[in-house]
């Protein structure tokens, strides 16, 4: 028997416009909707709801509801995994496998790099309406000792997982040296992995930022500003080497990874830009540097997240990227305005939502 749920959507339909529409969801066998409940912003709804993407990408993309990171509860069900009441984490990738099972998949890709995919607010409605139908391969069930403000957190740690298990056999040598670039929220959340998840302790870890204030948090590691500290002439080389950084600071932060790698390091790339970045191929080759591009994650990225979630030191170490107040949204106006005061100040705290629907 075919089953649907009405859904209040609050839509972007231009950059800064924002309307609240309704639309009946169908909910296929395996699936669930979920009544989203917190939700934090990513820079990526700031490009859309600022309107910093190329127009073409626009055109294609809008009218959507924005946010893809965030946590619900089950309202209705049609899966076995998940019953009516359960809180869950979204993991917003939706494999093409579930939507598109026709395509031919190459073997042993993970789910994230699946051709025929979608991703919440991408084109892809997202978590900003009352229901969210979801397949049970996509949601995550969230232990009763993670509270609501740490659980909502999940998607970008997840994808520091995902970018960290390119080299997760490595880090548990204990002569590999890391270097991560970038002191914004990416950045910390990869760094707090390090620390607690893998324990990269300070003495083989260096987190190289421009802004003081905001290297301050990073009490778990080594810290160096990028401004005053000489890459030419630096004598501590690294195995393993984050770039964080993304937009017009890519470029730096690349090179002067590639600077101080040690041969045969690896380098992850994290950080999003919308320009071409030129960097020095002469010292990939002569070091024999391995390159990682990291995108997204997967489910098995959320599951190991939320476990290590059942620490109290990880958690302890995540709430200080939350904000001092959860903002409260009932309306399209209520979302409006929040998204508006992120694109004037996303500042180093995650903006999280609480959602009444």
């Amino acid at each position: 028997m075919e089953q649907s749920v009405e859904s209040r959507v609050f839509s972007l339909v231009e950059p800064g416009t924002i309307e609240e529409v309704h639309k009946i969801r169908e909910i296929p066998e395996n699936w669930v909707a979920v009544e989203p409940t917190y939700a934090s912003i990513c820079h990526a709804d700031l490009r859309y709801f600022a309107g910093l993407r190329r127009p073409e990408a626009l055109a294609k993309k809008l009218p959507m509801a924005l946010l893809h990171e965030g946590i619900g509860v089950v309202r209705e069900t049609r899966s076995d995994k998940f019953s009516v009441g359960d809180r869950v984490v979204v993991v917003p990738n939706i494999p093409g496998q579930i939507l598109h099972p026709e395509i031919d998949q190459k073997p042993n890709v993970p789910e994230n790099y699946s051709k025929g995919n979608a991703f919440l607010g991408s084109g892809y409605d997202g978590m900003a309406q009352s229901r969210l139908v979801h397949p049970e391969e996509c949601l995550v069930r969230i232990p009763a000792e993670i509270p609501n403000e740490i659980a909502v957190l999940a998607e970008l740690s997840s994808v520091s997982h995902h970018a960290i298990s390119h080299v997760e056999d490595k880090l548990k040598k204990p002569e590999t040296r890391v270097a991560l670039f970038g002191d914004g929220p990416v950045g910390y959340f990869t760094a707090v992995m390090l620390k607690y998840l893998y324990g990269v302790d300070a003495e083989r870890f260096v987190v190289f930022g421009a802004a003081d204030d905001k290297l301050a948090h990073f009490d778990f590691a080594r810290t160096e500003n990028v401004l005053t500290y000489n890459f030419a002439e630096s004598k501590e080389k690294f195995d393993v080497l984050i770039e964080c950084t993304g937009g017009k600071f890519s470029e730096s932060a690349l090179n002067q990874a590639i600077e101080i790698a040690d041969s045969l390091a690896d380098i992850i790339f994290m950080g999003v830009t919308e320009e071409l970045v030129p960097i020095d191929t002469r010292d990939i080759l002569e070091k024999g540097i391995t390159a990682h591009g990291s995108s997204r994650s997967s489910t098995l990225d959320f599951e190991a997240v939320v476990a290590g979630m059942k620490k109290p030191e990880y958690r302890a170490a995540l709430s200080k990227i939350l904000p001092e107040q959860i903002v409260e949204v009932s309306t399209g106006e209520d979302f409006r305005k929040v998204m508006e005061k992120f694109v004037e100040n996303p500042g180093w705290n995650k903006t999280v939502m609480h959602f009444h629907w």
